[in-house]
């Protein structure tokens, strides 16, 4: 499913229309940098080659015993694993110092890839505010599999009760299989949603788009599966890209 008006261009010499090298006019001091300018969006990329764990508030309940750290995996790997559980424990990850204000004119992407070993357990990942419950947070856009299911949830909410809009079951997922999703906000009042790189739907998000900083966020959600002794959430890689419009911006 494309996005609508859209046509993919390959450019022999530049991405720029006007001729330059990169993605910038010509009067621009960066006009002959022979590649995209990369302050032109803000961007957070892990790949999770390391884990530092300054950097991320973490919450745990349930008088669990969890872990998180790297693990033996190519591309690099974070991995949340419950050592024990009760039904309901919950590891959650969120970066610390939330960034990402979905704003009018401003276009934000994310994408990440996250497998996990059991489909009993419920997980969250995307843009959400630092929240102590990520599976049913009060803000963000972020993708959601609930406990026992094969399916993927899309979700898109402002201050909990003010607006919340969804794409219900728009993907499946299996055990111990990857699934890349992504989500694109035009800077209007859509937001595009989709799985292995491919489009799949989209949201009107006029009454539901988040008004407060969010910032990236996982976690996983034991379900009580006695058949899985260590549950766990492996995420492979997470990105998150807003643009900056305003030239005090960059």
């Amino acid at each position: 499913m494309p996005l609508p008006s859209r046509t993919v261009s390959h450019f022999a010499n530049s991405v720029n229309p006007t001729g330059g090298p990169g993605n910038v006019v010509e009067t621009n001091i960066f006009g002959d940098l022979p590649q995209p300018d990369p302050t032109r969006f803000h961007t957070y990329f892990e790949d999770f080659d390391y884990y530092t764990a300054a950097d991320w508030t973490v919450t745990t309940t349930a008088a669990i015993t969890a872990t998180q750290g790297v693990v033996t995996g190519d591309g690099g790997i974070l991995q949340l694993r419950f050592s024990t559980t009760n039904d309901d424990s919950i590891i959650a990850l969120q970066k610390v110092g939330n960034n990402f204000l979905m704003e009018s004119g401003k276009s934000t992407f994310f994408r990440a890839r996250l497998a996990t070993n059991s489909l009993s357990a419920d997980w969250v990942i995307g843009l959400q505010i630092t929240d102590t419950t990520p599976q049913n947070v009060s803000d963000g856009m972020y993708f959601v599999k609930t406990s026992g299911a094969s399916t993927v949830d899309f979700v898109v909410r402002r201050n909990a009760t003010t607006g919340t809009t969804s794409a219900a079951a728009f993907t499946t997922v299996s055990a111990d299989s990857f699934v890349t999703l992504s989500f694109y906000y035009d800077g209007v009042s859509t937001v595009w949603y989709g799985a292995y790189d491919q489009v799949v739907g989209s949201l009107n998000v006029d009454a539901s788009l988040p008004d407060a900083v969010l910032t990236p966020s996982f976690a996983i959600i034991s379900g009580g599966d006695a058949t899985v002794s260590a549950p766990a959430l492996s995420v492979d890689y997470l990105m998150a890209m807003k643009e900056r419009t305003a030239v005090s911006e960059r």
